[in-house]
C-alpha cells in the first residue's frame, strides 16, 4: 500500500466535502447534523495554506482515500504553535491502518511549521479515534461533558493533546 499526501486544490473541495458528509449520519465524528455544501466550506478551505495550515489529500496507490488538515486553535496569534488535526477517510479506507499513517505524518510534519502542540477534538463515544490518538501518545487535556446535542442525546467532547517539543 503506497500512501501519498498532496496539498489540496480548490478542485479537490467537492470530494473533501463528500468525505466529510459521509460521516454526518453516524453521529460519531462530527457535530454537524446535516450534510454541508461545498459553498459553505469555502472560507474553511481558504484558511488553509501550505506554509502554515496545510490541507492534504490522502491517496492509497494513487486512489483518493480521504483528507487531513491542520486547523488553527482559537484564532489568536499567541496560539499559533497549536493546531487541531482533522483526519477524514473514505469509508472503504477506514480500519486499514491509514489513520496511523496520517497521524504519524501530522506528528512528523508539524515541527517544520513551528507547531509545538497537536490537538484532537473527539467525541467521548468515538472509541476508535480516541484509541488512535492515545496510541500515539496524546493525552486527555479536556473533557467537556454533554456539550453536543446529537438528536436529543447529549455527547461529551474530549480534547486530546500532544506536546511536540
Amino acid at each position: 500500500m503506497q500512501v501519498e499526501f498532496k496539498y489540496a486544490s480548490i478542485n479537490d473541495l467537492p470530494k473533501i466535502v463528500a468525505t466529510y458528509n459521509s460521516t454526518v449520519a453516524s453521529r460519531i465524528v462530527t457535530a454537524d447534523l446535516e450534510p454541508v455544501s461545498v459553498e459553505s466550506k469555502m472560507d474553511w478551505f481558504n484558511n488553509h495554506n501550505q506554509n502554515k495550515r496545510p490541507l492534504w489529500i490522502v491517496t492509497i496507490d494513487g486512489e483518493y482515500a480521504g483528507w487531513m488538515s491542520f486547523n488553527s486553535f482559537y484564532g489568536r496569534p499567541a496560539y499559533d504553535g497549536t493546531v487541531e488535526v482533522s483526519i477524514y477517510l473514505e469509508e472503504k479506507s477506514r480500519g486499514k491502518g491509514l489513520g496511523n499513517i496520517c497521524l504519524q505524518k501530522a506528528i512528523d510534519f508539524a515541527p517544520s511549521l513551528e507547531i509545538k502542540n497537536l490537538l484532537g477534538y473527539i467525541f467521548g463515544h468515538n472509541g476508535p479515534s480516541l484509541n488512535l490518538f492515545y496510541k500515539f501518545g496524546f493525552q486527555k487535556w479536556a473533557h467537556l461533558p454533554g456539550i453536543a446535542n446529537m438528536d436529543g442525546i447529549l455527547r461529551d467532547l474530549i480534547i486530546v493533546g500532544k506536546k511536540l517539543s
